[in-house]
């Protein structure tokens, strides 16, 4: 049984706690938590701690915090020469402290407090500094997950930033059409069978073959309609934008 650590107490840190409890490979030992009220389902409350000089040993350490704190927290813990990893899409394997062996554990996915996700279906994203290490990790991995990749850093920034795009980006397009509707008192449920179908055609098609609508087709005069429709600056603005990528894609620029 591969022993484990979660440092963070977070979104992600609680959705590995939930996953690791459905397996028999993963014993999770502790959970280091900055606050002290913190409360994780599936893990007694004595294996939660706020002090870094209590964390127990354990065969891999995983930190999942904010990106911008992976570094000092790493440089906090107090023992040497054993497997810290994190679990960011974007944080190079070098901003982990030298003092211990490094790796990344990166779930690809998003996480939503109290939104239950069936981890099996979540690819994870590895890298080690050594084999034997790997090996340990893709271990972790497969007993949670059935899509484990091998990734290098430059694989894992284009994973993040295309994520970024097909998820972060795409929902602040759900925020914008649900702006609309309300401000014309039209309910948006009336766009989720639309929005499940677009999900759908790109599980067969490529995104370039799914594309519809008046840019691709380029109905000026559609075009022209719904610019004068919106009285939002900004909607007007991510409107063209993206008309203009979609009507130039293919084209030499």
């Amino acid at each position: 049984m591969i022993k484990v650590v979660l440092i963070g107490s977070g979104n992600v840190a609680q959705h590995l706690v939930e996953a690791f409890a459905k397996t028999k490979e993963i014993e999770v030992m502790q959970v280091f938590s900055r606050r002290k009220e913190t409360s994780i389902p599936l893990l007694d409350s004595n294996k939660i701690t706020t002090d870094f000089n209590d964390l127990v040993k354990a065969d891999i350490y995983i930190i999942a915090v904010s990106d911008d704190a992976i570094s000092k927290v790493s440089s906090q813990l107090p023992f040497g020469n054993r497997l810290v990893v994190h679990t960011s899409g974007s944080v190079p394997i070098d901003s982990l402290d030298n003092k211990n062996r490094k790796g990344i554990f990166y779930p690809l996915q998003t996480f939503t407090k109290g939104k239950e996700i069936d981890f099996s279906q979540i690819p994870i994203c590895l890298e080690s500094e050594n084999k034997t290490d790997f090996d340990v990790l893709e271990k972790v991995a497969q007993s949670i997950s059935n899509t484990v990749f091998k990734s290098n850093e430059k694989q894992r920034k284009a994973l993040h930033i295309s994520a970024v795009f097909v998820n972060n980006f795409v929902n602040e397009m759900y925020r914008i059409g649900n702006e609309i509707c309300e401000e014309n008192k039209v309910p948006f449920e009336i766009l989720k069978p639309l929005i499940l179908e677009t999900v759908n055609k790109v599980m067969t098609l490529s995104p370039s073959a799914a594309q519809t609508g008046p840019a691709k087709r380029n109905d000026i005069q559609t075009i022209e309609a719904h610019l004068d429709f919106l009285s939002n600056e900004n909607h007007t603005k991510i409107y063209k934008i993206l008309t203009q990528s979609i009507q130039n894609y293919g084209k030499e620029l």
